[in-house]
Parts: C-alpha cells; sequence; structure tokens
C-alpha cells in the first residue's frame, strides 16, 4: 500500500501511471475540486467515484487557481496540506495539484474512463465531459451530500 506521500504525483508521473492502467485494461477514474475545507460531502463524492473503476485519480486546484476561482480569501488550507489530506483516503489512489482554472487539460492527457463530478452540475456543464466520451468514456454525476459545503463551513466558523 502506497503512503500519502507516494500517492501525491506531478503531471508526468500522473500520465505515466494512467497509461499503465489503461495498458493493463484498467478503469481509471478522474475527479477534481479545490478540496478546501474537507467535509462529508467530499468524503461521499471520493468513496461513490472509487466505485466506478479500478483505480482513482483525484485533482486539486492549486492556490492560485483557488484564489483566481473563490476570491483572495482563499484557499483556506494550503495545497501541500489538501493534497496530503486527500492522498490519506483510502478510496485516492492518487493526486495531482493543477494550476490551470479548470482541469481539461490535464483530463486530455490522463484520458480517465469515468468523470465523476458533484450534483451541483449537469452533465454538460462538466468540464472534459466531451473529452471522456469522445475516447468512449463516460460523465458521472454524484448527487450531493445535503447540508454540505466549504463555503458554508467557512461562513460557519467565522460567526
Amino acid at each position: 500500500m502506497k503512503t500519502p506521500e507516494e500517492k501525491i504525483l506531478d503531471r508526468a508521473d500522473a500520465v505515466v501511471f494512467a497509461h499503465k492502467l489503461h495498458e493493463v485494461g484498467k478503469i481509471l477514474v478522474f475527479t477534481n475540486g479545490c478540496f478546501d475545507v474537507l467535509h462529508a460531502g467530499h468524503t461521499y463524492l471520493i468513496n461513490e467515484a472509487r466505485k466506478h473503476g479500478d483505480a482513482l485519480i483525484l485533482a486539486i486546484n492549486s492556490d492560485q487557481s483557488v484564489k483566481r476561482l473563490k476570491g483572495d480569501n482563499r484557499p483556506i488550507n494550503k495545497e501541500e496540506d489538501r493534497a496530503m489530506i486527500l492522498a490519506s483516503l483510502q478510496a485516492v489512489d492518487a493526486v495531482i495539484i493543477f494550476e490551470e482554472d479548470t482541469p481539461e487539460e490535464l483530463i486530455s492527457l490522463l484520458r480517465p474512463d469515468v468523470l465523476v463530478k458533484g450534483g451541483d452540475y449537469t452533465k454538460e456543464e462538466v468540464v472534459g465531459g466531451g473529452l471522456v466520451e469522445a475516447h468512449g468514456g463516460k460523465v458521472l454525476i454524484v448527487p450531493l451530500k445535503p447540508g454540505y459545503s466549504s463555503s458554508k463551513t467557512i461562513e460557519n466558523l467565522k460567526k
């Protein structure tokens, strides 16, 4: 079993990991997000995603990417900490940090068989969904666990 440190991959190693899985006919699942303040909704999504394949790559937005998407007060947790926490989850086989605002380039490189997003997206809104479907993969929407949101958690902490 890999340690959390061994599960955190750079882009080149993630491509090699994905290629090796595809070579032996394994199903690669991919999901992504900021995962800034980890909560039960996140772990639910991750565990559900992992059920749909042989390995799960979880891509997280870099600190700079989170700032651009969520504002100057985010992220709460640094990318290295977020990556380590997520890599310690049993359902996660690999974690990669990406700098772009969307994971489209990463999805193009990794060619996952299943692309998973939470229920706050429609299938048509999922970035990279068309790429995955173009090579025979599928996009899966996992219903949200009601009452969980990083933004709500942060607001509650401020009160």
